[in-house]
This record gives C-alpha cells, sequence and structure tokens, in this order.
C-alpha cells in the first residue's frame, strides 16, 4: 500500500511543469505568481502536462487557475 502511494504521488508530480508554467505567466504579465501541484480536472485531453497556479492577473487583481502544456502546443493559461 505504501509503494502505490508513492508511485501515485510521483506520477502526479511528473504531470507538472513548473518552469514552463511559470515562464508562461510572466510573459503574458502576471505577477506574484505562485506555482501549486497537479491541476485535477483542469486541461484538456490532448494537455501533457496540469500545472495549479495562483497570481496577480496583468490588471492586478488576484487569480488562480491552470497552466496547460502540450509538447507541440506550448502553453495556455486557463482560470
Amino acid at each position: 500500500m505504501k509503494k502505490t502511494a508513492i508511485l501515485f504521488a510521483v506520477l502526479l508530480t511528473s504531470c507538472t511543469n513548473a518552469s514552463d508554467s511559470h515562464q508562461a505567466l510572466t510573459e503574458a504579465g502576471y505577477t506574484d505568481v505562485d506555482i501549486g501541484g497537479y491541476a485535477w480536472l483542469q486541461c484538456g485531453k490532448d494537455d501533457t502536462f496540469a500545472t495549479k497556479f495562483s497570481a496577480k492577473g496583468p490588471t492586478g487583481v488576484p487569480v488562480n487557475g491552470a497552466v496547460c502544456c502540450g509538447w507541440l502546443k506550448g502553453c495556455t493559461i486557463r482560470h
């Protein structure tokens, strides 16, 4: 049971991409970016990575959402 839990945790963290997510957010004008873990059910089936975030949007309003990245399509921001 303990090995299954560890494997599950490793698989979930391998489905996030903190560096590309942070870069996509800062390039889009988001500030005070805080990257979280895996974003459950927030990205499409063609997305390889789903990373939660919280930040101040380009207008200064706090937002929470996900950065969804795919191998060929790049990253999109959803909130």
